[in-house]
């Protein structure tokens, strides 16, 4: 199972980069790291933002691995954000929604074998960035799962977007 796991994950990563073919649709890619709850994690993983597919609209996939609470995550996450413009600040308030495929590896304790699975679950979004000197992008989000599956209940998460 661990083996298909790897499989997966570098499929899902190459999908992002297919985008990269395009030319300059990629606005942005960058690093995220945070923690979430239930189970409780240190979650670190990376990201792109695709275009302004609309105006203000935004396709984020990013990328999650969460590790502790005897549980190990692989996330793949298809966000789309929609950010706010204030007036007179380099703020840029968001909200959001997205889909993700969680890739799931329990930890039991010894004389027990390990579990593995795979959920698909839907998180609510909410978060700002701010423009850095360099032209890069600070972000803060939280992410609320959403429904019964969803894994983990919420993630805060800080991060850096590059430009492209």
């Amino acid at each position: 199972m661990f083996k298909r796991l790897v499989v997966l994950c570098a499929l899902g990563a190459l999908l992002p980069l297919s985008a990269l073919a395009q030319g300059p649709v990629v606005n942005s890619y960058g690093l995220r790291t945070g923690f979430s709850t239930d189970p409780d994690q240190l979650v670190l993983g990376g990201q792109m933002s695709i275009g302004e597919v609309a105006p203000n609209l935004t396709f984020d996939p990013n990328v999650e691995l969460g590790f502790g609470d005897d549980v190990t995550l692989i996330v793949f996450n298809l966000d789309m954000h929609y950010h706010f413009d204030l007036q007179g600040s380099t703020w840029r308030p968001y909200v959001g929604a997205g889909a993700g495929i969680n890739l799931i590896q329990v930890d039991l304790p010894p004389g027990f074998r390990d579990d593995s699975y795979t959920r698909v679950a839907g998180q609510f979004i909410v978060g700002a960035s701010v423009p850095t000197q360099s032209g890069n992008r600070f972000f803060s989000e939280l992410k609320l799962g959403l429904g019964d599956s969803a894994t983990p209940d919420l993630k805060v998460l800080v991060g850096w977007n590059f430009r492209h």
